[in-house]
């Protein structure tokens, strides 16, 4: 198969994503890794520069959880981020998240959920997100790949990826695609058409930051999976793959 960033170009002008923010780390935590917008952006960032195609980049960041949405048409493609809270608690900002996702993808927007995103784009939109039976998954997943979408270019069988997540997606939507699956979380990742891109795990995430979470919660995950987690930091992540992956979709490559 041929790279599809070689056979299809992406549109002229700048690429604008808009990052829906779900949540904000801990204060604590802000000064050595920064906040959720700031990880997106390094990620997305690092990643374009890597891109056959490097493409202009406008990252804007609106808060979902203080109920700040944008215009619809300011952006190209929305990214939902992650959130201590769970999607099917019953808060305001929620239901008006699932609102400003439902006209963004009648406006053809693409969206794309990562780990809360990722459920809230299962959750209300025909399919079920609920606590897992197996407990958290915290630390790096090995997700294998179950097909070979056109943007993920680079193709890869297997990705690692950092999570920290005790909910999963349990059921699909009627006519989502599940593209990855891990064996603690069957359901990794999904499309819906081209215009949604689900992912459990964190991309944004550093090893540092996985590492401070999984400690602070030591006691909340137990000392069996606290122990696993910690060991698997010294894995490899394909975060900078997924990144680009992102982006490819973004651009409707």
């Amino acid at each position: 198969m041929k790279s599809s960033e070689s056979t299809k170009q992406p549109a002229q002008g700048p690429l604008r994503i808009g990052i829906l923010q779900a949540d904000w780390v801990l204060d604590e935590f802000q000064g050595e890794f920064g906040d959720y917008p700031a990880m997106f952006a390094r990620l997305l960032e690092s990643a374009n520069l890597t891109r056959t195609t490097p493409r202009e980049l406008v990252l804007e960041t609106y808060v979902a959880i203080n109920n700040e949405f944008p215009k619809v048409r300011g952006c190209d493609a929305y990214l939902i981020t992650g959130s201590r809270h769970s999607v099917y608690d019953d808060a305001p900002w929620i239901h008006t998240l699932v609102e400003f996702v439902v006209a963004a993808l009648a406006q053809q927007r693409k969206i794309i959920g990562i780990c809360f995103g990722h459920q809230l784009l299962a959750h209300y939109f025909g399919g079920e997100t609920r606590a897992a039976s197996a407990g958290w998954s915290v630390g790096v997943q090995r997700t294998q790949l179950l097909c070979n979408e056109s943007w993920m270019t680079p193709p890869i069988a297997e990705i690692g990826l950092l999570s920290s997540h005790k909910d999963q997606v349990l059921r699909l939507p009627e006519g989502a695609r599940r593209f990855a699956s891990s064996e603690s979380c069957p359901t990794a990742g999904f499309v819906i058409g081209e215009q949604v891109l689900a992912l459990q795990g964190h991309p944004e995430f550093t090893k540092g930051y996985s590492a401070a979470l999984m400690q602070m919660r030591q006691e909340l995950l137990g000392e069996a999976t606290y122990q696993r987690g910690m060991a698997s930091l010294s894995e490899d992540t394909h975060e900078d793959v997924v990144g680009r992956w992102m982006l490819n979709f973004a651009d409707g490559i």
